[in-house]
C-alpha cells in the first residue's frame, strides 16, 4: 500500500502571474496554470489557503454560529440514469443489538459537490496538469479528491446575494450571468470588500425556488434550461484568476449560468487549466437570511470532501462560521 503524503508547495504569491500572462495551451487561445505550483502539484487554486490565511480567516469567527451548507443527500437531484448516474439505495440493518447501513449505487455528485480535477477535461489536451486517462488510475491519485481531503480546505468565503441584489423583481429562471463587475457591485452594496484566496458563494435563489417547486417533476432539473449564475466569457475566467480566487459555488445546478454559450463555460477553464475546484447544489438560505439579518457576508468556511483514492466528485460537507 502507498501512504500518499499531504502536499504542501511554496510559492510566493506576489509573484504569481497574471491571467495575460499564463502560457498558452498549444493551438488554442486558452491559457493554463499547469506550472504555477510544479507540475507534480495536485492542489490547484487550494494552494493558496496556506496555514497563515487559515489563521487570519479564522479571526471572523465573532458569535461562534455554525451555518450548515449541505443539502440532504437524497436532495435535490434525481440522477439521470446513465453514466453511472443512479439514485442510491439505503440499507438498514437493525437487530437487537443495534444496527447498521450502507449504500448501494452512491453517485458522489448527486446532493451538494464539488468537481475534483478529474471531473473535467480540457479537450484532447487533457486534465489539470495536461494529464490523460491513463495517468489517473494509479496508486497516486493524481488530482483524485483526496488530495483535498488530506490538505484542507479552510479560508475566508463571502457570499454574494444576487437575488436580494436585483430586488422583488429577480427570477432565478431567467438567465443572469454574474461577471466580474457584477461581482464587485454586489460586494460593494452588501459592505463587503473581495480579497485574494477568496471562497465565493454565489445566491442565485435557484435552489429555493427548485426545493418549494419539487413536485414540478424531474424535468426542473434539465440542464438545458435557463437558470443564473457565474458568467462563462473568459474575461469572467481572467477576472477570476487575477482576483485569486480559491473556487466558486453555487446553489444551482452547475453554479454557472445557463445554457452555456457556447466554447464559454467555465467548467472547461477553470477545472482543468487553473485547477480551480468548482461547487454545485450548495443550499445558501439559512446563511443568506443570516447574512442579511446581521449585515455580515464574511465568514469562515470549513469544508472536507471524502478522504477517497481516485475520487472524481464529493458531498461537500460544509458549515460557515460566524
Amino acid at each position: 500500500m502507498i501512504v500518499i503524503p499531504r502536499e504542501n508547495h511554496e510559492f510566493d504569491m506576489s509573484k504569481v502571474p497574471l491571467y495575460r500572462d499564463l502560457p498558452l495551451v498549444p493551438d488554442t487561445d486558452e491559457r493554463h496554470a499547469w506550472d504555477v505550483f510544479g507540475k507534480d502539484d495536485n492542489l490547484g487554486t487550494i494552494n493558496w489557503l496556506t496555514p497563515d490565511h487559515v489563521l487570519e480567516s479564522s479571526k471572523l469567527i465573532k458569535t461562534g454560529k455554525m451555518i450548515n451548507l449541505d443539502l440532504p443527500l437524497n436532495q435535490p437531484f434525481r440522477p439521470l440514469e446513465a453514466e453511472g448516474r443512479k439514485t442510491y439505495k439505503h440499507n438498514i440493518y437493525r437487530t437487537n443489538g443495534g444496527g447498521d447501513d450502507s449504500l448501494d449505487g452512491f453517485y458522489l455528485q448527486a446532493s451538494s459537490q464539488f468537481d475534483a480535477l478529474t471531473h473535467v477535461r480540457f479537450g484532447s489536451r487533457g486534465f489539470y496538469q495536461g494529464l490523460q486517462n491513463e495517468d489517473l488510475d494509479k496508486e497516486d491519485s493524481r488530482l483524485g479528491i483526496d488530495h483535498w481531503a488530506r490538505h484542507g480546505i479552510a479560508g475566508r468565503a463571502v457570499l454574494l446575494d444576487l437575488p436580494r441584489f436585483v430586488g422583488p423583481s429577480f427570477d432565478p429562471r431567467a438567465r443572469t450571468s454574474m461577471d466580474g463587475p457584477m461581482m464587485e457591485a454586489i460586494a460593494k452594496k452588501q459592505g463587503v470588500t473581495l480579497k485574494p484566496r477568496d471562497i465565493i458563494l454565489l445566491r442565485t435563489g435557484w435552489m429555493k425556488w427548485y426545493l418549494e417547486n419539487d413536485h414540478l417533476g424531474p424535468d426542473r432539473m434539465d440542464t438545458a434550461a435557463p437558470c443564473a449564475g457565474l458568467d462563462g466569457m473568459r474575461e469572467t475566467a481572467e477576472w477570476m484568476w487575477d482576483h485569486r480566487v480559491t473556487f466558486f459555488a453555487g446553489d444551482n445546478i452547475a453554479a454557472e449560468a445557463l445554457p452555456p454559450v457556447p466554447r464559454n463555460f467555465q467548467h472547461r477553464r477553470e477545472v482543468p487549466l487553473f485547477g480551480m475546484t468548482i461547487g454545485e447544489l450548495w443550499y445558501f438560505e439559512e446563511l443568506a437570511d443570516d447574512c442579511a439579518a446581521d449585515g455580515v457576508y464574511e465568514m469562515f468556511l470549513v469544508s472536507h470532501p471524502l478522504n477517497l483514492p481516485n475520487g472524481v466528485g464529493s458531498p461537500i460537507n460544509t458549515y460557515a462560521f460566524k
